[in-house]
């Protein structure tokens, strides 16, 4: 006499489960389309931009080492101080220390700023070796490498804007629209509650960030570089008297610097929350998968 397995016992005397084979297979959440969302000029001047702001970071430390002060104004002299940032070392009682001194505000920045190393062999520079290129001191492997990559940001800049424009990116996805102000309070409080949202297009707070480096913190950037430079001065002297001489050109240079730091920070960690494999597929094939509930159109992957 057959014996139905879903009625035998453990010698314990409870019945046993019965084993339902659709309970063990495993329910497959819905996915939106796969969307083209960057094409291969967006996508290849991205990857430049990264190489470029690295060096241009590193090797702009190495220049900022051989004079690590900011002022405001034409001019700086021994006979005032207009500085608003200085960075360097100083003789205490306890031996030297590194200093570093913000609007008046003075920080002990021994072993980071001023003064770095070991204590057997001190450093005595504004930026640590380990993030400056070359790591040693060389103001002028410094200055080349940073004109190279600043000449190639220009370029890929160029290229991004010409393409941006023909191919409706820039008008489609960067600059901003009266709609994006009024949705901009809410992706505010989605992104603060990190409920983030996967679309066809950027949300209103990412076209407002783009739009922000792309016409605001690049051009600055690029125009205070050149209005330090006594060539693009005699050409374009005008430079000049736009930021306020050279020294103030100067400390918007190294501002504008903080600021696209900030931003590459923020956009670094956006991408961990929203999903890494997913944001660099599209910034590598062009596929971005979107949330669920996104219509799909011709030409989407499923």
């Amino acid at each position: 006499m057959s014996v139905d397995s879903s009625q035998e016992q453990p010698a314990g005397g409870e019945p046993r489960p019965s084993a339902d084979a659709s309970s063990q297979t495993p329910v497959a959440r819905p996915k939106g389309p796969l969307v083209y969302r960057q094409s291969i000029w967006t996508r290849l001047t991205h990857w430049v931009w990264v190489i470029c702001l690295f060096f241009l970071l590193l090797s702009g430390l190495q220049i900022f080492n051989a004079h690590p002060a900011l002022y405001i104004g034409q001019q700086s002299g021994f006979e005032f101080d207009n500085s608003v940032l200085r960075i360097g070392a100083v003789n205490t009682p306890q031996g030297p220390r590194g200093q570093t001194t913000v609007f008046g505000q003075t920080f002990d920045t021994t072993g980071v700023l001023g003064m770095s190393g070991t204590a057997e062999a001190p450093d005595y520079v504004g930026f640590p070796g380990a993030v400056t290129i070359p790591s040693y001191r060389d103001l002028a492997t410094g200055r080349v490498v940073h004109f190279f990559f600043g000449w190639l940001m220009v370029a890929a800049l160029f290229v991004w804007f010409l393409a941006s424009f023909i191919n409706g990116h820039l008008k489609r996805d960067i600059l901003p629209r009266s709609g994006d102000l009024k949705e901009l309070p809410r992706d505010i409080g989605d992104h603060a509650r990190l409920k983030l949202h996967h679309g066809r297009r950027y949300s209103p707070l990412q076209k407002l960030s783009y739009f922000a480096v792309f016409f605001v913190l690049f051009p600055l950037i690029v125009l205070t570089g050149l209005t330090m430079s006594p060539g693009m001065d005699a050409a374009w002297p005008w430079l000049l008297d736009l930021f306020g001489g050279r020294q103030t050109a100067r400390t918007i240079h190294f501002g504008t610097m903080v600021l696209l730091v900030l931003f590459f920070i923020v956009h670094i960690l956006m991408v961990l929350l929203a999903g890494p494999l997913n944001e660099l597929r599209s910034m590598i094939t062009g596929w971005y998968r979107t949330s669920p509930g996104t219509p799909a159109a011709e030409g989407d992957k499923p």
